[in-house]
């Protein structure tokens, strides 16, 4: 009996880690054959619950992964590319999309699971050509979930004879609740519903669990999938924890409805199962499928309510960073070409409000070395990429309408301006990569170079901050007194090189801290530089 359950242990085990692999590699292999554009898909395809139920249907199985899915919407939420409605729709999607892999399983082809994975390692390893290796590593990731399904399913054979399961499953069909911790619990540990659902597929393929106490462990399955967008959703916004919730809020009320009408829903997977001859694992495929399809239509017509309930629960307000644009209405390109330089600077003046918010978390950042703001700051910095691109788009469409040579000058100084913030934007992702290698490498700055640079950082901020109001007040002044500034901010970087010089000399100052201090005042003095640029414009334009 030792060495059965050392056999059991070591197959279900082995098998549920070559599973994990399968659907890891499966999933990745999906995504980069189908581009990376599953953020593009969400952001595009959102515009009504609706469409994001397809969205969210079509990105979990492009990944495999609805915990996956709900991670991504969270963190679209938290960037501001998504409303708490539009991820919620979302979300509902990924419960529906991530029923294809049950179905998958229900495909009896585990004896063929080796020469699939074959085949894939056949295509990865003998092929340079990327496209191909993704097809490979689809394709591997297959043949692995079979073959680690084949394994569990051997390992878990021996359990329908051990009384102690016989009881458990007993207990599970006349308490169904217990079925439903025992399905959370185990998917809250393993972290992947695909991963539980295979088993419980396995276990009532064997004949070691009845289906009356294999449904409510499925639907437990389904509220243990969660815990990994409630994971990551510790430190986001207050928006990004309201998606998340209602992530479990969910899955919570179709369970408890499905449990309530749990002697109907049995008799209705058995008469599917009997109507459509149905293999054991198709048949758990089908309960799972009629489970979460009709939990989102029951719940679609009300999103409003359920965003209105995670409101309430989690209250506060919503601190993001919003990545789209706000003052680009494309009617003012053909209507007038004054209003639209107007809504072109607006947006652009945002853009430079972010930047030298961007600056000003990743002082902070310096400071204290709190993870939350090297987060922000490199949010910031996705947001003035994708505000740099959709501007730079608008003022191109506007480039082919007729302007006045003073219209002409303003457009050019607004398309140089935009580059220069977007840079200002990179200089501070480079700051904050070499503070991450400051912490990780336990580097040591000395009280006075960290005075040095936080002195510097006061300074360059308060130098782009007047470059955008200059730019946005059109003030002859205040772009001066950036340039005044500027020149400031150059004799403070070789002051503090020299200085940083004479530390190294004296021994006060290893090499490791010397590279991270000289490359930070380099990058501030690289911001400065920009926002002359930026108060340039301005003087040229008047």
């Amino acid at each position: 009996m030792d060495i059965d359950l050392q056999t059991l242990l070591f197959e279900f085990i082995g098998g549920l880690g070559i599973f994990l692999l399968g659907i890891k590699y499966m999933g990745e292999g999906l995504q980069k054959s189908a581009g990376d554009r599953l953020r593009d898909i969400l952001d595009r395809f959102t515009s009504n619950p609706f469409l994001g139920v397809l969205a969210g249907i079509i990105v979990t199985i492009l990944i495999q992964s609805s915990s996956g899915t709900t991670v991504l919407t969270i963190g679209l939420v938290n960037a501001g590319f998504m409303t708490l409605r539009q991820a919620i729709g979302v979300i509902m999607g990924a419960n529906v999309g991530t029923t294809v892999t049950a179905f998958v399983i229900g495909l009896d082809i585990g004896e063929y699971a080796l020469p699939i994975i074959a085949v894939g390692c056949f295509l990865l390893f003998f092929f340079k050509n990327s496209k191909v290796n993704n097809v490979g590593q689809t394709i591997f990731g297959f043949g692995a979930l079979f073959f680690g399904l084949e394994l569990m399913s051997g390992g878990l054979k021996p359990l329908r004879t051990l009384d102690v399961f016989q009881e458990l499953t007993v207990e599970m069909s006349q308490q169904p609740i217990l079925g439903v911790v025992i399905g959370t619990v185990f998917t809250v540990i393993v972290q992947s519903s695909s991963a539980t659902i295979g088993i419980l597929q396995s276990l009532f393929s064997e004949g070691a669990i009845e289906l009356k106490a294999a449904l409510p462990v499925l639907f437990g399955d389904n509220i243990g999938t969660t815990i990994t967008a409630v994971l990551a959703a510790i430190g986001a916004s207050v928006a990004a924890k309201r998606a998340a919730l209602t992530h479990v809020i969910f899955n919570l009320i179709g369970t408890t409805i499905v449990l309530v009408l749990l002697h109907p829903f049995t008799i209705y997977v058995e008469m599917l199962q009997g109507q459509f001859n149905l293999n054991e694992e198709m048949t758990i495929a089908f309960a799972h499928g009629s489970f979460n399809v009709v939990n989102t239509l029951i719940q679609l017509p009300f999103v409003a309510a359920l965003a209105w309930l995670v409101t309430k629960i989690v209250p506060g307000k919503d601190v993001i960073v919003e990545y789209k644009p706000q003052h680009l209405d494309p009617i003012f390109i053909q209507q007038s070409s004054t209003l639209a330089l107007d809504q072109a600077k607006a947006e652009v003046v945002r853009m430079g409000e972010y930047a030298y918010k961007g600056l000003e978390e990743t002082n902070l950042y310096l400071t204290n070395n709190h993870q939350k703001h090297s987060e922000m700051a490199i949010q910031i910095e996705g947001a003035l990429n994708n505000l740099d691109r959709k501007i730079t788009d608008y003022l191109i469409e506007l480039s082919g309408e007729s302007m006045s040579e003073l219209e002409s000058a303003k457009h050019t100084a607004l398309m140089d301006s935009v580059r220069d913030i977007e840079r200002i934007g990179d200089h501070f992702e480079n700051i904050i990569e070499l503070i991450d290698y400051k912490i990780s490498n336990k580097v040591q700055l000395t009280d006075q170079a960290v005075e040095d640079l936080n002195n510097m950082f006061d300074l360059t901020i308060l130098t782009v901050k007047q470059a955008v109001k200059a730019l946005d007040t059109s003030n002859r002044e205040e772009a001066l007194a950036v340039v005044q500034k500027e020149d400031e901010i150059d004799k403070m970087e070789r002051a503090f090189r020299k200085k940083h010089i004479i530390r190294m000399n004296e021994g006060l100052c290893s090499g490791s801290a010397g590279i991270v201090f000289v490359d930070i005042i380099s990058n501030l003095e690289r911001i400065g530089d920009h926002a002359v640029n930026i108060a340039e414009a301005v003087l040229g334009d008047n």
